[in-house]
């Protein structure tokens, strides 16, 4: 489904603040159901023409009657995993691909969990921009722990409320400390969003653990867990880019709803009941007596945003 280029806005940066005559908030789901959608799709480091993909896979979301949809970890640039890339890129490239997006986002009143790059200080930041159905910027998270050496590492924990339900965010080797979905679930998140550029089918060893580590994030919370990861790339699987694909989600039982394969690009999409992501576990964990139970607690009140 491709859209006019009219509709598209390819300029200008995108603001964090609500545009005039938008929705102060998004509405809440009906009847407790949300259909979410993870977008497992190969982009490239020219900027525009990841975000003209982009575009084009949000329509088909939208489309399939989704929501909100996630993409993969910085999928505005490909992953780009080359130093040189991040000496002479442009940010305004970014954001220009992110103001086209969000004015997409805005026509077809969907949700886009966006895997992108911004830069603040003068640091580039390897991130997610979370947009709501009227396109407007929520909030953008940064990945905290880093695997590559081109971003500066995030220092806070966000939870916005996203088509009307509370969510938490974590980038790719964030999944493996739990700490990053724990507290910002106790402080009210019944989702999160996962976007992921792992690694590549040559490191067989780890695909296991890739895999059980996002189901063990929802069970041990009580959540919901949507992962966009990028695919495999059959033409160039050695690449420092390169993914695996396995794009799922995730019930709060650990049941693995939907999920696909390693090298098709596609939606991974689902009609989620919010009633089951009751944060049991993190709550019980939280709310019981003893040292980690206060740990948690406190821990909890540094979660930024949409807080309980």
């Amino acid at each position: 489904m491709k859209l006019s280029r009219r509709s598209i806005v390819t300029s200008g940066t995108l603001s964090l603040a609500a545009s005039p005559g938008a929705a102060s908030q998004s509405s809440p789901p009906p009847e407790n159901e949300l259909r979410v959608a993870a977008c497992q799709i190969l982009t490239f480091p020219d900027t525009k023409r990841s975000a003209e993909k982009i575009c084009d896979w949000i329509a088909k979301a939208a489309h399939d009657k989704a929501q909100v949809v996630l993409f993969p970890e910085a999928a505005v640039c490909g992953y780009a995993a080359d130093p040189e890339y991040w000496k002479t890129v442009n940010p305004r490239d970014f954001e220009a691909a992110e103001s086209s997006i969000a004015s997409v986002a805005r026509q077809l009143r969907i949700a886009v969990i966006l895997g992108t790059a911004h830069w603040e200080d003068g640091k580039v930041h390897n991130s997610v921009l979370a947009l709501d159905r009227d396109g407007r910027a929520k909030g953008r998270y940064s990945k905290t722990f880093l695997a590559e050496s081109w971003p500066a590492p995030g220092r806070k924990l966000p939870v916005w409320t996203i088509a009307g339900v509370k969510s938490c965010f974590i980038i790719c080797h964030d999944i493996r400390y739990p700490e990053l979905v724990r507290l910002p679930v106790v402080a009210g998140a019944q989702i999160c969003y996962y976007p992921s550029n792992e690694s590549g089918l040559v490191e067989e060893h780890k695909l296991s653990a890739y895999r059980a580590m996002p189901i063990s994030r929802a069970t041990e919370n009580s959540i919901y867990l949507v992962m966009a990861n990028a695919p495999a790339d059959a033409n160039n699987v050695r690449s420092p880019s390169q993914s695996h694909g396995n794009s799922k989600i995730v019930h709060p039982n650990g049941t693995v709803l939907a999920e696909t394969g390693y090298f098709n690009e596609t939606l991974v999409a689902a009609t989620i009941d919010l009633k089951a992501a009751d944060r049991a576990m993190a709550r019980r964990a939280a709310n019981e007596t003893g040292p980690v139970s206060r740990w948690l607690r406190e821990g909890s009140k540094m979660v930024e945003g949409d807080v309980s």
